[in-house]
Protein backbone atom coordinates (compact mmCIF):
# COMPACT_ATOMS: atom_id res chain seq x y z
CA UNK A 1 0.00 0.00 0.00
CA UNK A 2 1.49 3.36 -0.77
CA UNK A 3 2.91 5.75 2.41
CA UNK A 4 1.46 8.88 0.64
CA UNK A 5 -1.58 10.40 2.40
CA UNK A 6 -2.56 11.58 -0.58
CA UNK A 7 -3.77 8.49 -1.96
CA UNK A 8 -6.05 7.75 0.98
CA UNK A 9 -7.37 10.81 1.16
CA UNK A 10 -8.26 10.46 -2.50
CA UNK A 11 -9.87 6.67 -1.32
CA UNK A 12 -11.83 8.32 1.21
CA UNK A 13 -13.53 11.21 -0.77
CA UNK A 14 -13.91 8.19 -3.49
CA UNK A 15 -16.07 6.44 -1.17
CA UNK A 16 -17.52 9.10 1.51
CA UNK A 17 -19.51 10.87 -1.39
CA UNK A 18 -20.89 8.10 -3.16
CA UNK A 19 -21.91 6.26 0.25
CA UNK A 20 -23.50 9.38 1.50
CA UNK A 21 -25.54 9.63 -1.77
CA UNK A 22 -26.16 5.67 -1.54
CA UNK A 23 -27.65 6.16 1.58
CA UNK A 24 -29.84 8.80 0.90
CA UNK A 25 -31.39 6.67 -2.49
CA UNK A 26 -31.31 3.71 -0.44
CA UNK A 27 -33.54 4.75 2.24
CA UNK A 28 -35.64 7.16 -0.19
CA UNK A 29 -36.09 4.65 -3.85
CA UNK A 30 -34.13 1.48 -3.60
CA UNK A 31 -35.60 0.32 -0.12
CA UNK A 32 -38.10 -2.68 -0.50
CA UNK A 33 -41.39 -1.07 0.95
CA UNK A 34 -42.29 -4.03 2.91
CA UNK A 35 -39.52 -3.35 5.10
CA UNK A 36 -39.43 -0.34 6.04
CA UNK A 37 -39.84 0.68 9.30
CA UNK A 38 -39.39 4.31 10.20
CA UNK A 39 -41.22 7.29 8.65
CA UNK A 40 -39.31 9.11 5.86
CA UNK A 41 -37.73 12.04 7.37
CA UNK A 42 -36.54 9.82 10.69
CA UNK A 43 -35.23 7.47 8.75
CA UNK A 44 -33.08 10.28 6.68
CA UNK A 45 -32.68 11.68 10.26
CA UNK A 46 -30.87 8.43 11.48
CA UNK A 47 -29.17 7.48 8.41
CA UNK A 48 -27.65 10.79 6.82
CA UNK A 49 -27.14 13.12 10.02
CA UNK A 50 -24.12 11.00 11.04
CA UNK A 51 -22.18 11.31 7.59
CA UNK A 52 -22.86 15.00 8.05
CA UNK A 53 -20.72 15.18 11.05
CA UNK A 54 -17.51 14.88 10.02
CA UNK A 55 -18.04 16.43 6.29
CA UNK A 56 -16.21 19.72 7.44
CA UNK A 57 -13.25 18.14 8.50
CA UNK A 58 -13.02 15.67 5.63
CA UNK A 59 -13.28 18.08 3.07
CA UNK A 60 -10.86 20.25 4.86
CA UNK A 61 -8.46 17.26 4.97
CA UNK A 62 -7.90 17.58 8.60
CA UNK A 63 -6.19 13.94 10.20
CA UNK A 64 -7.87 14.09 13.30
CA UNK A 65 -11.46 14.27 11.26
CA UNK A 66 -10.63 11.49 9.72
CA UNK A 67 -9.52 8.97 12.45
CA UNK A 68 -12.91 9.76 14.32
CA UNK A 69 -14.74 9.19 11.25
CA UNK A 70 -13.66 5.77 11.51
CA UNK A 71 -16.26 5.50 14.38
CA UNK A 72 -18.99 6.67 12.49
CA UNK A 73 -18.50 4.32 9.74
CA UNK A 74 -18.73 0.98 12.11
CA UNK A 75 -22.06 1.81 12.16
CA UNK A 76 -22.64 1.43 8.83
CA UNK A 77 -20.43 -1.17 8.28
CA UNK A 78 -22.58 -3.38 10.99
CA UNK A 79 -25.85 -2.42 9.56
CA UNK A 80 -24.50 -3.59 6.05
CA UNK A 81 -22.89 -7.00 7.83
CA UNK A 82 -26.62 -7.17 9.79
CA UNK A 83 -28.88 -6.71 6.27
CA UNK A 84 -26.44 -9.01 4.42
CA UNK A 85 -27.48 -11.85 7.05
CA UNK A 86 -31.19 -10.79 7.61
CA UNK A 87 -32.21 -9.24 4.44
CA UNK A 88 -31.83 -11.39 1.42
CA UNK A 89 -33.72 -9.18 -1.10
CA UNK A 90 -31.68 -6.09 -0.12
CA UNK A 91 -28.13 -8.49 -0.56
CA UNK A 92 -26.89 -6.17 -3.48
CA UNK A 93 -27.81 -2.82 -1.61
CA UNK A 94 -25.70 -4.13 1.88
CA UNK A 95 -23.04 -5.70 -0.32
CA UNK A 96 -22.76 -1.42 -2.03
CA UNK A 97 -23.12 -0.40 1.46
CA UNK A 98 -20.25 -2.80 2.69
CA UNK A 99 -17.89 -1.71 -0.20
CA UNK A 100 -17.84 1.65 -0.10
CA UNK A 101 -18.03 1.75 4.18
CA UNK A 102 -14.69 -0.43 3.79
CA UNK A 103 -13.11 1.50 1.19
CA UNK A 104 -13.76 5.23 3.41
CA UNK A 105 -12.24 3.41 6.60
CA UNK A 106 -9.36 2.25 4.39
CA UNK A 107 -8.75 5.43 2.89
CA UNK A 108 -9.26 7.46 6.32
CA UNK A 109 -7.68 5.16 8.47
CA UNK A 110 -4.75 5.48 6.47
CA UNK A 111 -4.66 9.16 5.77
CA UNK A 112 -5.10 9.74 9.38
CA UNK A 113 -1.72 7.38 9.82
CA UNK A 114 0.62 9.35 7.57
CA UNK A 115 -1.09 13.10 7.51
CA UNK A 116 -0.90 12.55 10.88
CA UNK A 117 2.87 11.73 11.28
CA UNK A 118 3.60 14.45 8.87
CA UNK A 119 2.66 17.08 10.64
CA UNK A 120 4.20 15.92 13.89
CA UNK A 121 1.03 14.20 15.68
CA UNK A 122 0.72 11.04 17.39
CA UNK A 123 0.81 9.61 21.11
CA UNK A 124 3.86 10.07 22.44
CA UNK A 125 6.06 7.02 23.85
CA UNK A 126 6.24 7.13 27.51
CA UNK A 127 9.90 7.31 29.15
CA UNK A 128 11.18 4.31 30.91
CA UNK A 129 13.87 5.02 33.81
Amino acid sequence: MPRQPRFYRVLTQLCYWPLLLFVVLWHTLLQDPDSVSLPLPLALLFWVLPLLFPLPGLVKGKAYTHAWFNFILMFYFLHALTTLYTHPSEFWLALVELLLTSGAFVGATGYARYQGRAQGLGLKKQRQD
